[in-house]
């Protein structure tokens, strides 16, 4: 494997000065100050371009775009007003951008369309503090490293704090990006206002809220302390990434199983019943004793479901965890049909007192999403990344490039087959049972 050298490495601020301002944090926001990395992959552009001015477009693009999304461009600080909580200074600090080469083709780091210990080495430049603690006062809210590989295709690597951006704020967010640097005007304006969400004074805790639990850790997702173990190195895990693909036919299997062994189940999503069957195979697959209740969260989008609901092009975090519940006996002993039941059931109760409820839960304990006997299933394939068309070319591929542990990540299968790849962190001898029961029709 080639090396990946560095071109050079930049800070790029707003490209006019703007407001100096302290910027409210929501609670969901402050249940995940945890930096995530992702990449998307383009093939070589199909009309000559130099990597200088690839590099120029990008660099150009993100400048204008921190008018916009001037918080971005700031840095986190502990609120003024509580000393428990972090807000962001919205001080032109800037992002860091990294440029980078190699004489390895984009081939040779193997499968792109999941996370893969290879493809690391596309943020690599992003993470060069080592294992040191951070002060997250001094760390910018987003990075990204293009690199440009000997065949000519390129990565996109991004490193964003998750308190800025949930997925879908993402994906506005590089949908804009991609416009930007096209020349053309930004195409969803952002709105950033987490006041939105905040709490109810006095709070008013009117559900019991399974979804979150009480932090016993300061160096994770919700920090009191101003200062977070956040490198990426901290948070590798210690198993290889394993990949299961499910095709359409598989899919299609476990919606016709579930259909026929309870005929009062009339349909189910894609989503409901991938997500039933994870949560019973990993239950089980990790030796979860019989008697142990299982918590499988996944993130839902509260957007609509909020009164009033939060404005077009809210650049925040809206995704609450949703929830399914049982022991670990239930999700053997009962039909696929019930687990999918219970999925639907931790969507649909989240209407807008219980979310409420939720917001005033995390006031009145500063916690986190459940950690005691859980997991987190994210539906990445459904945020449509494949849709941008950058200067340089359409985004062919994204993936994040890491899946840590208590994390479930679906993303697409490969383009010309479908279904899906079902990414996760369990021991060899785990996954083999994780996929006996996945497959079992």
């Amino acid at each position: 494997m080639g090396k990946i050298e560095l071109v050079e490495k930049v800070i790029i601020a707003p490209e006019q000065p703007t407001p100096r301002k302290r910027m409210f944090l929501s609670n969901i926001d402050l249940s995940l100050v945890v930096y995530q990395d992702s990449a998307s992959f383009f093939d070589p552009p199909s009309t000559h371009m130099s990597f200088n001015e690839i590099c120029g477009k990008l660099y150009n693009a993100l400048s204008k775009m921190l008018v916009q999304y001037d918080f971005m461009a700031g840095r986190l600080v502990q609120s003024l007003e509580d000393a428990h909580r972090f807000e962001i200074d919205c001080n032109g600090s800037g992002v860091v951008v990294a440029a980078a080469r190699t004489d390895t083709k984009l081939s040779e780091f193997g499968v792109i369309s999941a996370p893969n210990n290879e493809l690391r080495e596309l943020v690599a430049f992003l993470h060069e503090g080592g294992d040191q603690e951070t002060d997250l006062s001094q760390k910018p809210l987003a990075s990204l490293q293009i690199t440009q590989f000997g065949c000519g295709s390129l990565a996109l690597a991004s490193c964003y704090n998750h308190c800025t951006l949930d997925g879908i704020a993402i994906r506005d967010f590089e949908v804009n990006l991609a416009a930007l640097t096209r020349g053309d005007s930004l195409i969803i304006v952002p709105n950033a206002d987490r006041t939105l969400l905040r709490a109810r004074h006095p709070p008013n805790i009117t559900h019991p809220h399974f979804e979150y639990s009480k932090s016993t850790q300061t160096d994770n997702l919700f920090t009191l302390r101003g200062k977070s173990g956040t490198n990426v190195s901290q948070s590798v895990p210690e198993n290889q990434i394993q990949v299961l693909y499910l095709s359409p036919q598989n899919i299609a299997g476990l919606k016709n199983k579930a259909m026929k062994d309870n005929t009062t189940l009339k349909s189910a999503t894609t989503f409901q019943v991938v997500a039933a069957k994870i949560w019973k195979a990993r239950s089980t697959a990790t030796c979860m004793e019989d008697d142990r209740v299982s918590t499988m969260l996944f993130p839902v989008d509260v957007r609509k479901r909020v009164v009033p609901e939060l404005p077009e092009g809210f650049a925040g975090n809206a995704l609450v965890p949703g929830f399914a519940r049982a022991t670990v006996r239930e999700l053997k002993e009962l039909e696929d049909s019930c687990h999918i039941r219970k999925v639907r059931e931790g969507v649909e109760r989240l209407d807008d007192e219980y979310i409420k409820s939720g917001l005033d839960w995390l006031e009145e304990n500063k916690g986190a999403p459940c950690m005691e006997n859980s997991f987190s299933l994210v539906a990445w394939w459904r945020l449509g990344l494949e849709e941008q068309l950058f200067a340089w070319g359409r985004l062919k591929c994204a993936t994040p490039l890491a899946v840590k542990p208590g994390l479930v990540m679906l993303l697409p299968g490969p383009q010309d087959q479908g279904g899906l790849n079902i990414c996760l962190d369990l021991p060899q001898d785990q996954m083999q049972e994780f996929c006996r029961i996945m497959l079992e029709i």
